[in-house]
């Protein structure tokens, strides 16, 4: 569109455009053609370059959605899957009380994870969490296989204080307080203290091999020496110097007089100079019943 203006008898045409250029700038606007114009780059573009930044527009948009409703990953998971890289083998070796499905369990794998965006580290704090795992190793092996080795605890005793059962090791660590029946070969070692000086008394009883099955449980008594309660009630009072000795003593005394299969209650090897042997209470009342009995046959035939 054109402005006509009169000067001095003349008449000149000017683009409108040139009638709204403000003044001192320099360049009227009617130069400042937009660059694309003057480069004519347009021009020289491929035909095929409205598509693809369609399709490109079209990605990212999707792509924004996926990351926006929380699907990126499993996206990412489904697409490393089918370039092959999918977990399909779990290795497992030091296991023996913790169980294979506690450890599945702990690594969180499914059907189909990819291994390349499997957390090792985090399994690996997973499986720490098991009081059984003293340590453990987690390893992607590619293509698809994860590796985990565990090192466990070495279940040594059984603890009791009061009421409270618990599983150590040979230094006195608690493991755990889940004791079942797989775990009733272990010496149950009482009160507190004991669960540290545990080795002491096994220690003892390792050289008498034919008496360790009939101890039921070793009490600590005044954090000084062992009462050993046997299988059959009977206590052995053992001193507080060289108890193999005096366990010795009591091997010897059964393979000669089966002492052990009596009805006694306690044997006391305490002082180290004699055994002194307590009866059972019905054992002494049918022995006071005998010895009453005796006197009076006594008795009687001294009358006769």
């Amino acid at each position: 569109m054109l402005s006509l203006r009169r000067k001095a008898g003349m008449v000149s045409a000017y683009p409108l455009e040139a009638e709204l250029a403000p003044r001192g700038r320099g360049v009227p606007r009617l130069r400042r053609r937009p660059v694309w114009r003057q480069a004519g780059w347009i021009a020289d573009l491929p035909r095929w370059t409205g598509t693809v930044s369609a399709v490109a527009f079209l990605a990212a948009t999707i792509t924004y959605g996926v990351i926006l409703g929380g699907h990126g990953r499993m996206v990412a998971q489904s697409l490393i899957s089918a370039a092959g890289l999918g977990v399909e083998a779990v290795k497992l070796s030091g296991q023996r009380e913790v169980a294979e499905y506690q450890i599945l369990d702990a690594l969180a794998l499914e059907e189909g994870d990819s291994l390349v965006l499997f957390d090792a580290d985090a399994a690996r704090a997973r499986l720490k969490q098991n009081p059984w795992v003293k340590s453990a190793s987690v390893m992607k092996l590619y293509p698809n296989t994860v590796k985990v080795t565990i090192d466990e605890w070495v279940p040594y005793a059984l603890w009791q204080r009061g009421n409270t059962v618990s599983i150590v090791t040979e230094q006195g660590e608690v493991i755990t307080d889940d004791v079942d029946g797989r775990y009733a070969n272990l010496l149950l070692v009482v009160n507190y203290g004991a669960q540290t000086r545990a080795g002491e008394i096994l220690k003892a009883l390792e050289s008498e091999p034919e008496l360790r099955p009939r101890v039921r449980a070793a009490y600590l008594i005044g954090q000084r020496r062992w009462d050993l309660m046997l299988e059959n009630g009977i206590t052995i009072r053992l001193p507080e110097e060289d108890p193999a000795k005096a366990l010795a003593a009591v091997v010897k005394m059964d393979k000669e007089s089966a002492i052990l299969a009596r009805d006694i209650a306690a044997i006391d090897l305490r002082l180290p100079d004699r055994v002194v042997v307590r009866l059972t209470d019905e054992a002494a009342q049918r022995r006071r019943d005998a010895l009453d009995g005796n006197k009076k046959v006594a008795r009687g035939g001294a009358n006769t």
